[in-house]
């Protein structure tokens, strides 16, 4: 190595602890704290560079992230299977690799979380639900092996609502309910809510979740990080997860895998590893990670209320602040009266996805535990199954709307709007009544129709209003995330991260009656099972 390189040594140790110094440095209870040993409280791309320069080993970087686990989860309840040997194992093999001289991966040693109904060798694929407790992955899913493939190593699976169909709040059978950090009385979305609330509190740097109308996106806003939802094909998956044969066309079409992350850039990280065709996918397409730049100043629709349904004075605020944000950044920002079709939209979404659901509905409730099922029998109650004509037309009105969007986006390439049109809301208030249902319901619409439409949607933190998280998503063109990311980091320049955070005690309400975080069923640890 020489004098020199072992001058470097000191040097770059001293450099790569002063930016543990910088970014670990946190308000809690109006103080300021530094934790120089807090190396979980780095970006995704700091703690990836720190292993590749051997500033700190892989072992080191979970082992942080592991005492972070035990620190925080008992009060979130966000990890439910901690892969804690198998993370230490994949973290000294990356170690072994770097001391070889190998080249490791833009990722190198992150930790990252998965959705419980996302598979993981070697590792139960348990839905949330008992039934399925002992169903063990043979195989990696399709993103969590691209994330490996970058360096990242999942060091556990994270809660959802039962079966993905409990409802929007993050509870399942299993595991029992998640926790938003930032208020315990308030849903930390859902639903990939586990993964949300794992990376705002610094349990993973990313959280790996899908998304069909706002199951990334609405988390992310509820806990104050950053989540992506691609172009529908934009990301291989295989939605076989429970049988070799293939679901229906919503489930096809309508289901996209994103990331979740502190910030842009750790976001924009996630995406490039996990973009790109593959022979077991034939829906992913070979779109290029970064397109041409587009001539003159980008033009932004800016909507605070889809469909004129109403929307919460710290939303509009929202909205409000990321738009002069884009503005100040260079942005030719237009409001608009609305978006397409949008209550057609919703209607055809629920319609389809019923009648693709109705067939299977007798036995799939049975798996759902005590009132697991309220969500959606409701929805099933108020929109009943197509025939086959009408199915067939509904399939035409899907491809409508689609190019109706696509003419839409072609004069505004991005546009910006709410995640969701009211704060984060009490746990379980869509599974609660019908009127719940329909608020939330009706709060999720932006989500929801461009799920349906299938293009690219980054939620993004704007700051925080009255004690919590709000934020905004920017929508784009198909297979244009790179324009959307780019936005988003603008608005993340101007406004500022939220996360990590430490998790927030519960406040007893004005009625005296207090809040309890959440547990597990049957009082115990609320981490779930704990693989090998």
């Amino acid at each position: 190595m020489g004098i020199l390189g072992h001058l470097l040594i000191p040097i770059r140790s001293y450099r790569f602890w002063d930016m543990v110094s910088r970014q670990a440095r946190q308000h809690v209870d109006g103080s300021e704290r530094i934790m120089q040993d807090a190396v979980w409280k780095l970006s995704a791309a700091a703690q990836a560079e720190a292993v590749r320069g051997g500033e700190i080993s892989a072992v080191e970087l979970i082992d942080s992230h592991l005492e972070r686990i035990t620190e925080v989860n008992p009060r979130v309840n966000a990890v439910t299977q901690l892969l804690a040997e198998h993370a230490r194992e994949a973290a000294a093999r990356t170690d072994r690799r770097r001391a070889s001289g190998e080249d490791l991966g833009p990722l190198a040693g992150v930790p990252f979380t998965v959705k419980e109904c996302i598979p993981v060798e070697g590792v139960p694929t348990t839905f949330g639900t008992a039934r399925f407790r002992n169903l063990v992955a043979p195989a990696d899913a399709l993103p969590v092996a691209r994330l490996r493939a970058a360096g990242a190593i999942p060091i556990g699976h994270s809660n959802m609502p039962t079966l993905v169909l409990a409802g929007m709040h993050s509870r399942s059978e299993l595991f029992g309910d998640t926790v938003n950090p930032w208020d315990p009385s308030r849903t930390p979305g859902g639903s990939s809510g586990g993964d949300g609330v794992a990376v705002a509190t610094g349990m993973a740097a990313l959280g790996l979740g899908n998304d069909s109308g706002g199951s990334v996106r609405i988390p992310a806003s509820f806990c104050g990080v950053a989540g992506l939802k691609p172009t529908a094909g934009r990301f291989p998956a295989d939605q076989r997860v429970l049988g070799s044969d293939d679901p229906g066309p919503a489930s096809q079409m309508l289901v996209t895998d994103g990331p979740l992350a502190r910030g842009i850039a750790d976001l924009r990280l996630a995406y490039e590893a996990l973009a790109g065709a593959d022979r077991r996918d034939p829906r992913a397409v070979p779109a290029p990670v970064h397109g041409e730049p587009l001539p003159g100043r980008m033009k932004v629709a800016v909507v605070a209320d889809p469909g004129g349904h109403g929307v919460h004075h710290t939303v509009h605020e929202a909205v409000t602040a990321a738009a002069d944000a884009l503005r100040d950044a260079g942005y030719d920002v237009r409001e608009i009266t609305d978006v397409p079709r949008l209550d057609e939209a919703l209607e055809a979404y629920g319609r389809i996805t019923v009648t693709e659901f109705a067939e299977t509905w007798p036995v799939v409730r049975t798996l759902l535990g005590k009132d697991g099922d309220r969500y959606i029998a409701m929805a099933m109650e108020k929109t009943p199954p197509a025939t086959a004509g009408e199915f067939m037309k509904l399939m035409g009105t899907w491809l409508g709307i689609r190019r109706s969007w696509a003419e839409f986006l072609d004069e505004y390439p991005l546009l910006l709007g709410p995640v969701f049109t009211e704060p984060p809301v009490e746990p379980g208030l869509e599974s609660r009544d019908r009127a719940g249902r329909d608020r939330v319901g009706t709060g999720m619409r932006l989500c929801t129709v461009t799920s349906f439409v299938g293009v690219p949607g980054v939620a993004v933190p704007t700051g925080v209003i009255d004690g919590l998280p709000s934020g905004v998503q920017i929508i784009g063109r198909a297979f244009r995330e790179d324009l959307c990311l780019t936005a988003a980091q603008e608005v993340e320049d101007r406004l500022g991260v939220l996360a990590p955070i430490d998790p927030r005690p519960a406040v007893p309400p004005t009625n005296g009656t207090p809040i309890r975080a959440a547990r597990a069923p049957g009082g115990g640890p609320p981490t779930g099972n704990v693989a090998p």
